[in-house]
């Protein structure tokens, strides 16, 4: 069958040579509604801006865990780094100082106690992690 001869408001499939309008799922006589684009535009823009929201929500998560883990960290570095001559016991509260060279070193005075150069009270917690009192 030659499809030059066929109108164009006739759906044939030119391999095999049959008729297939009633195996398409939309309308192929002339009647048939007219095949638009939805707009989608609109709601890629909508659905952008609440996943953009929530990326940054996540973003915002994590940089504040981060912050947290690398300030307990920095806390940790400060108060190992430190002298002390005693074992730490777990749950108890130190205190740190700077001595007059800028070495730290941690004691169990308060500051109240003393006129040393106090920089901060840590307490070790059960994972061995100093935690700023």
């Amino acid at each position: 069958m030659s499809t030059n001869k066929i109108p164009d408001n006739v759906v044939i499939n030119s391999e095999e040579g049959t008729y297939t309008a009633s195996l398409k799922p939309y309308g192929t006589n002339v009647g048939a509604p007219s095949i638009t684009a939805i707009d989608t535009i609109s709601w890629k823009h909508r659905n952008i801006h609440k996943v953009n929201k929530q990326f940054k929500t996540k973003f915002l998560e994590l940089k504040a865990v981060h912050d947290q883990l690398m300030a307990s960290y920095e806390y940790n570095n400060l108060v190992y780094k430190a002298k002390f001559n005693f074992e730490p016991i777990v749950g108890e509260k130190y205190h740190l100082y700077r001595d007059k060279n800028s070495n730290m070193f941690l004691s169990v005075i308060a500051p109240e106690e003393c006129n040393f150069d106090f920089v901060g009270s840590f307490y070790l917690n059960a994972d061995l992690m100093w935690q700023k009192n």
